[in-house]
């Protein structure tokens, strides 16, 4: 969805900076590409790029969490008994979407919040929360639409009102959302 969202905003016009992590999608060629392998490295990046635009689109899900201590090497087996157990410690990773929200001139903020229940209600709590302009709410329950799928449905949520979009390719969803924070942006500016 993130690379058919940058898609969507150069055909717009837009210039486009992608912060990605790994994948085997093509970005789009005239985007301009920061790759990252791990949360900390996306938010790093987010912080050095963040001065320079005026909107910025939220999309990636983040690992809330992460390994307190990552090991350099392969954890190996230690002995006959195959009922040994490992403790993973995790501490929190640095929340995005909120660390742009808080910037003094921050931009316009657009996130994404996948759940697979209470839907609307997470995303809306979120759209509050985390003081973002537009959020775009996606049900992952299923497997017909959403991740590993070309297809989606959304509801896109603003703190005074929401459009459900039905379900069509990620492409033409993303034109819409395009479209739809184009017209939000425009209204504010009246």
């Amino acid at each position: 969805q993130g690379y058919a969202i940058a898609t969507a905003a150069l055909e717009a016009g837009a210039k486009v900076t992608i912060i990605s992590g790994p994948t085997s999608i093509e970005p789009p060629d005239r985007a301009n590409m920061v790759d990252v392998t791990s949360a900390r490295e996306m938010y790093d990046a987010v912080q050095n790029t963040i001065g320079n635009i005026d909107i910025f689109i939220g999309v990636a899900a983040v690992a809330d969490y992460r390994p307190v201590n990552v090991a350099e090497q392969k954890i190996k087996k230690s002995g006959a008994p195959s009922n040994h157990r490992i403790t993973l410690e995790l501490v929190e990773n640095p929340d995005i979407i909120a660390s742009v929200a808080n910037q003094k001139d921050r931009p316009f903020i657009v996130g994404f919040a996948a759940e697979t229940d209470n839907v609307i209600e997470y995303a809306r709590k979120k759209l509050v929360t985390k003081n973002i302009d537009m959020i775009i709410a996606n049900d992952v329950s299923g497997t017909s639409v959403g991740f590993n799928s070309d297809q989606n449905s959304t509801t896109v949520l603003w703190p005074d009102r929401s459009e459900e979009l039905p379900v069509m390719s990620k492409a033409a969803i993303s034109s819409r959302i395009i479209e739809l924070v184009a017209e939000t942006i425009n209204e504010k500016s009246k």
